[in-house]
Parts: structure tokens; C-alpha cells; sequence
């Protein structure tokens, strides 16, 4: 089984174009279930229904998350159906089994104060604080997701446009843009840009302390960090800015199917949960008006 899961993850990253991050997800939850397979001595290649639900009642005693075994049974589901199209087994017994429902948390979002307030914690000092202040400037003013703001190189960037050509999930590109205050900022760092770099030129937009491409996790760190320096009320995430952005953009009067090309959503059903946020958001401030007549 190790080598068909490996052989699959090859395929995920070559064929179907998924990101790093997602494949290393996928063969994780995969060795989890060739563990469990092994373990109880189950032939994988003709496991019963029988024996997934004996699967399902495991992982409920591990105490995973009904969106967890969800996405394990998507992963599983998914690795099946590529067995079968590859003629491995003759049919794909996974497709039978429904994912548990999720009940939908609404994303972590900033209002107007919060997001002034984390764009201009103070003025940046040097080049680093001024990478730091553009970071935060391009996930709120474009969308971006974190990974491809860290894949951005210099020559995506169209400063007359005010635009970036954006390589997205499964490698579908799209355009964003920007307006004047990450325009500002961006030529600001411009400026200083060379200053970072040890080892001559590199292609991405953002650097590194050792003069090389800037990584997610160093990114999550910067906002962790500004998290902590301005004392928010709650955790925040590059992805926030990502909410905060579809969420403003939709409370401005943009069409959501603007927004779901801006986000890169595959699906319109995943940009909708932002309706509910400015509805929720709207009321709120409905009410509060109401209180201070």
C-alpha cells in the first residue's frame, strides 16, 4: 500500500498540480489509514462497508472533529478513486460513504478600526519593518492567500495597473489589484529591497534573513508577532486578512462573483459564506445606531 500511496502523491503533484502543503496533507491522513489497515490485518484492496464504519467509530474515539474524519474520508475517497481509474480495484467503495455534517463556523474577520490599526501599527524604521508593512498591505488590499503571496515575483507586478498576476491552487492563474496605499508601500520597499538581499538577485517579491525567498511560515510569524504588539482581542492568521478583504469588498457594493474571481474560489458556494458575515455585520451596526437614537 505504501507504494501506491506514493505513487499517488507523485501523481497529485504532477498531474493535478496540487501544492506542496496539500500533498503532504494528503499522504499524512494516508499513512494514518495504512496504519490502521495493517494493524487489523484488512485488505485495503477490498475493505467492506462494514469495516469503514468500524474505521469511522476509531477515529470518533480519538476524539477527531466531525471536519476532521471529513476530510480524512475526501483524502481516502479520493486515493480509491484513483485505484480504480488506474484499474487497481474494480470499483470504489468510498463513494458510498456520506462525510459527517459539519456545522459552518464563520471566518475570524476585522472591522474597519482593527484593520487601520494593524496597517499602521508605526512607522517602519528600516527595510525589514518596511517588508513587514507591505506583507500586511497586499493580503488586505488584494485577497491573496498566503502561499501565493510568498510564490510573487517582481515581474508579476504591474504597477501601472496596479495589478498582480496571481498563480493560484492547481496552478490557475488569475489578476488582483491593489490601490494607493500598497502602491505607496510597495514603492517604498522597492527602494530598500536590495538592502536584504546577500547572495545577488532572487525572483520573489519578499526576502528572507538570509537573502532568500520569504516562506509561509515566516509570514505567519510576522502576523503572530503584530498580533501580540497591538494586544487584538482575538487570534488572527494571514487568512484573516483574506476574510477581512471578501468581506469589506462585499460590504463596499462588489458583486460576488467579482469577489470569487478576486479570491480564486473554484465554487461560488465558498465565497458565500461571506454574505453571511456582512448580513451579520450590518445588523450589528444597525443596532447600534438604534442605541445611541
Amino acid at each position: 500500500m505504501e507504494q501506491l500511496i506514493e505513487k499517488y502523491i507523485i501523481s497529485l503533484k504532477n498531474i493535478r498540480a496540487y501544492s506542496e502543503n496539500t500533498t503532504n496533507s494528503y499522504e499524512t491522513e494516508l499513512k494514518k489509514y495504512a496504519l490502521y489497515v495493517k494493524d487489523k490485518n484488512i485488505s485495503y484492496l477490498n475493505i467492506t462497508k462494514e469495516q469503514i464504519w468500524d474505521y469511522l467509530k476509531y477515529l470518533d474515539s480519538l476524539h477527531y472533529s466531525s471536519r476532521s474524519i471529513a476530510k480524512h474520508i475526501t483524502v481516502i475517497r479520493s486515493f480509491y478513486q484513483h485505484l480504480k481509474e488506474n484499474n487497481i480495484i474494480n470499483s470504489n467503495v468510498f463513494k458510498g460513504i456520506k462525510n459527517p455534517k459539519i456545522k459552518k463556523s464563520l471566518p475570524n474577520v476585522l472591522n474597519y478600526i482593527e484593520i487601520e490599526k494593524l496597517l499602521f501599527f508605526e512607522e517602519p524604521k528600516n527595510a525589514w519593518e518596511q517588508e513587514e508593512r507591505l506583507i500586511f498591505e497586499l493580503l488586505y488590499a488584494t485577497g491573496m492567500r498566503v502561499s501565493e503571496l510568498t510564490n510573487l515575483k517582481i515581474k508579476d507586478i504591474s504597477k501601472n495597473e496596479k495589478s498582480i498576476r496571481v498563480m493560484g491552487k492547481g496552478r490557475k492563474e488569475r489578476i488582483v489589484f491593489f490601490g494607493d496605499y500598497a502602491y505607496c508601500e510597495l514603492e517604498k520597499f522597492l527602494k530598500v529591497r536590495n538592502e536584504l538581499l546577500i547572495k545577488g538577485q532572487i525572483d520573489t517579491l519578499l526576502v528572507n534573513k538570509r537573502g532568500g525567498p520569504l516562506s509561509r511560515s515566516s509570514i505567519e510569524a510576522i502576523v503572530k508577532k503584530r498580533e501580540q504588539k497591538i494586544c487584538m482581542e482575538h487570534h488572527i492568521s494571514p487568512h484573516t486578512l483574506r476574510h477581512t478583504f471578501a468581506t469589506h469588498m462585499l460590504e463596499g457594493g462588489a458583486d460576488i462573483r467579482t469577489v470569487q474571481e478576486l479570491l480564486g474560489h473554484a465554487s461560488l458556494s465558498t465565497t458565500e459564506i461571506y454574505t453571511h458575515l456582512t448580513s451579520d455585520y450590518l445588523r450589528k451596526e444597525y443596532l447600534n445606531k438604534m442605541q445611541r437614537k
